[in-house]
C-alpha cells in the first residue's frame, strides 16, 4: 500500500468506457508524478494506485462519482453575449474566467446569438466513467520542499492528464 505524501510516478491511458478514443496519454513521454493523498489527481485513480506495487499493470475503471462528478444541467447558462465583447465565439470552444470566488473557472461554449451565449459549467469528463490503462513507475518519499511547495500532477512538459487538468485539478 502506497502512504500519504509519497510521490508516486505512473504512465498511463485514458479513454471514455466502452470506446476506443483516448482522452489523454503519456505512454512513451515522461511519467506523471504526484503526492498521494494531496489530491492532485482524481479520487478513484489515486485510490487504485494507492493498492498497486512497482511494475504492476491494471486496467482501472472509474465511475463519474470518483472521476469528474455526475453531469448537472443546471450548470449550463445562459449569459448576456456583452461579456463576450472581444472573443470570437464558436460553438464548442473552451474559455477560461473568473469565479465570484475569485477562482478561475472553466466553461464551454455550447450556443450563442446576438443576445445570448450559452455556456455549461460542467467539466468536461463530467458524468462520463472513465478507463484507464496504468503502470507504476516508481513510488519514493517526498522531499521536504515537494511538500512545502505541492508537486502537483507533475509530467515534466506534457499536458498532465486529461488534457492539463491533472486528472482532477478541478
Amino acid at each position: 500500500m502506497i502512504n500519504n505524501n509519497q510521490v508516486v510516478s505512473i504512465e498511463y491511458q485514458v479513454k471514455e468506457d466502452g470506446t476506443e478514443n483516448i482522452l489523454d496519454s503519456n505512454i512513451g513521454g515522461k511519467p506523471l508524478e504526484f503526492i498521494m493523498g494531496s489530491g492532485a489527481v482524481i479520487k478513484g485513480l489515486e485510490n487504485a494506485v494507492a493498492k498497486m506495487s512497482v511494475g504492476d499493470k491494471q486496467e482501472i475503471v472509474i465511475a463519474p462519482n470518483d472521476a469528474y462528478g455526475e453531469y448537472i444541467s443546471d450548470y449550463v447558462q445562459e449569459v448576456p453575449r456583452e461579456q463576450f465583447v472581444g472573443i470570437d465565439l464558436q460553438a464548442g470552444m473552451t474559455l477560461f474566467g473568473q469565479g465570484d470566488n475569485g477562482q478561475t473557472v472553466q466553461v464551454i461554449v455550447k450556443d450563442f446569438n446576438d443576445d445570448i451565449v450559452i455556456v455549461d459549467y460542467n467539466h468536461p469528463l463530467a458524468g462520463k466513467t472513465l478507463s484507464f490503462a496504468v503502470t507504476l513507475l516508481d513510488v519514493r518519499e517526498a522531499t521536504e520542499q515537494e511538500l512545502s511547495q505541492g508537486l502537483y500532477a507533475h509530467n515534466h512538459g506534457g499536458g498532465g492528464c486529461c488534457g492539463g487538468g491533472g486528472c482532477g485539478c478541478h
